[in-house]
């Protein structure tokens, strides 16, 4: 099965090291996957606010490219783009007058026969390969997995995972050795793209997440969102320089990675700006059976 690779902008920018870790542990599973080429924006945050037409012809140009490609499915690691396109396909193929239009619009033809998959649930599908290649298992970390809003809702579009009681990401981290916590705000809003005009609301979900979070046990946040990344890593620092603790944020592809045994830098982990490093140090400091 051919898997397609939609980076979007923010992994080829603000969320590079999403990127480089995804390119890390694909490479070390043998993924056999590709960027889409000549993929654009698919309108993100902003189209559907302008007009319903282009927030879907915008993600459907790149569900079009891929599917001239032949590929099967189109991973969408971050989670607005996931979004977007899942929505995208959703609304075309339920939609006839809509599915008629898109050719015209797209320039191209377009059979909206691509599937549209997110990291967690391309992870969740590869659990036992993880077991297995998992050379540093993260042994009695404690681990809070965050999904947040984009990943799970609405139902019908994103239909991988229980919207309200979510499991996937879970199941990853076990794969891995370490353990997921059990606490009460995975699935709250970060406050998303309102970081900008509407600092003093993000810095007060990202402080009632990480609380949580905290008090709950978590030695480490896991994401699968650059917006949401930015916001509990990067707004984290107003946090720290009022005396709260600091919980370092990773991608989950970067803990993935740390299981594999892939070093730091490959990962990204020196961009965070909550320091990785005394994490880092403690997993390496774990045991390791010998074969």
């Amino acid at each position: 099965m051919k898997l397609g690779y939609y980076p979007g902008c923010s992994l080829h920018g603000t969320g590079r090291e999403f990127d480089e870790s995804l390119r890390a542990v694909a490479k070390a599973l043998d993924w056999p996957m590709e960027e889409v080429e000549d993929w654009s924006c698919c309108g993100a945050t902003s189209a559907h606010a302008t007009s319903h037409l282009l927030s879907i012809a915008l993600p459907a140009r790149n569900l079009a490219l891929a599917e001239a490609a032949g590929y099967d499915e189109v991973l969408a690691p971050c989670a607005a783009c996931y979004n977007r396109l899942a929505r995208a396909r959703h609304e075309v193929a339920t939609d006839p007058d809509l599915a008629g239009r898109m050719p015209e619009l797209l320039g191209r033809p377009f059979a909206n026969g691509v599937a549209v998959r997110n990291i967690v649930e391309v992870l969740q599908r590869a659990c036992s390969t993880l077991s297995q290649r998992a050379t540093h298992p993260l042994k009695g970390l404690k681990v809070a997995c965050y999904y947040g809003c984009l990943l799970l809702r609405p139902a019908e579009v994103c239909d991988f995972d229980d919207p309200e009681d979510p499991s996937s990401m879970e199941e990853v981290v076990k794969a891995l050795g370490a353990e997921p916590i059990a606490w009460n705000l995975r699935t709250q809003c970060c406050g998303a793209s309102l970081s900008v005009p509407r600092t003093a609301s993000v810095l007060r979900l990202t402080r009632e997440i990480l609380t949580d979070a905290r008090q709950a046990g978590a030695e480490v946040l896991v994401v699968a969102c650059p917006m949401c990344h930015s916001n509990l890593d990067f707004r984290q620092q107003a946090l720290v320089r009022r005396g709260e603790a600091p919980v370092p944020v990773l991608y989950l592809t970067e803990l993935v990675g740390l299981a594999l045994g892939l070093p730091a830098r490959e990962l990204g982990l020196e961009r965070h700006f909550i320091s990785t490093r005394q994490l880092t140090t403690r997993l390496a400091a774990i045991p390791q059976e010998v074969a």
